[in-house]
């Protein structure tokens, strides 16, 4: 077990670098100036002394592999640079936006456990009726509709005709948390229930293959509960697909927080980076993109270790 740790951590890391090397040499061919951005906004003329000065000031004058060079040493002392457009360090800015996107996610992601793996236990329970039917039908609808499209829905529903919950914006828990939870439930939602979907038909289709495989069947033939059986037996078969789709699902909600944000106005750090890169501000949608891949790849590493822990033949 400690060999495939290391394996998967050292294969985290590579991808890390990998991921890094390429944003920033795709970076360096994105159109458009950020010297000349920042010193004429309205599309004045610019002094080139000032031109000058300020290139010189951000680095940008120096050879391509010299700033990449400086970047990857500054980020192994944990210094990801100052934003051009923040005006304050990288690591500053996005410190104070992950949290949101964080949150976001991680209950979008337990709201999509608690609806999806019980529906997909009772749809393969009640395989071929009316129930099983109705839940695949809404899995697929869940599957079809973009994020911004249902969370456009809610709004109308709950905001604007029923006024139960706030349409949008973000309130920190500092100022209550009663109006905090409330301006989360809608976006939490949104990005919820097309995971949620997906986690219910991997269910399904992971009980069915459990109920039938060699392994189960005979243990009620010998006259064990299905209680016993379904509990001990089906339902750990059951869990090893099912743990790789939330794994992979967590980086498609970290994907999907972009529209997301933009929808319900939250300020996380998908629109942060949207932001950077109107801005060309390079600095910071170098970090944005180095935490948000950091996240995705972590996420796989530690699926893999829970995959390898639960099927010792993944090892």
């Amino acid at each position: 077990m400690i060999k495939f740790l290391v394996k998967r951590i050292a294969t985290a890391i590579v991808q890390i670098f990998v991921v890094t090397t390429i944003v920033f040499f795709a970076l360096q061919m994105m159109p458009g100036d950020p010297v000349l951005l920042m010193l004429s906004r309205d599309g004045s003329a610019v002094d080139q002394e000032a031109y000058d000065a300020l290139e010189a000031e951000l680095g940008l004058d120096q050879p391509v592999m010299t700033q990449y060079t400086n970047w990857l040493t500054d980020l192994v002392h944990g210094d990801l640079g100052t934003s051009y457009g923040e005006n304050r360090p990288v690591t500053e800015a996005i410190g104070d936006r992950i949290p949101r996107t964080l949150e976001l996610a991680a209950v979008s992601l337990v709201l999509a456990c608690i609806i999806g793996i019980p529906l997909g236990i009772l749809s393969a329970v009640r395989r071929g009726g009316f129930l099983d039917l109705g839940l695949t039908l809404l899995s697929s609808l869940g599957n079809s509709v973009p994020v911004f499209v249902l969370g456009y829905v809610l709004v109308l529903v709950f905001s604007l005709n029923m006024k139960l919950l706030p349409s949008s914006g973000y309130v920190p828990v500092a100022r209550g948390l009663d109006n905090h939870i409330q301006r989360l439930i809608l976006p939490a939602v949104a990005l919820a229930l097309g995971v949620a979907a997906s986690i219910l038909r991997m269910t399904r289709s992971s009980m069915l293959e459990s109920l039938g495989s060699e392994s189960v069947r005979p243990l009620r033939a010998k006259g064990l509960s299905k209680g016993k059986v379904y509990g001990k037996h089906v339902m750990r078969n059951m869990l090893i697909p099912v743990v790789t789709i939330i794994g992979l699902q967590l980086g498609s909600l970290i994907a999907g927080t972009v529209l997301c944000e933009a929808v319900f106005n939250w300020p996380g750090i998908a629109t942060l980076l949207v932001d950077a890169i109107n801005n060309r501000d390079y600095p910071l949608i170098q970090g944005c993109m180095l935490i948000l891949s950091a996240i995705f790849i972590l996420t796989n590493m530690v699926v893999d270790l829970l995959y390898g822990f639960l099927d010792p033949r993944a090892r």
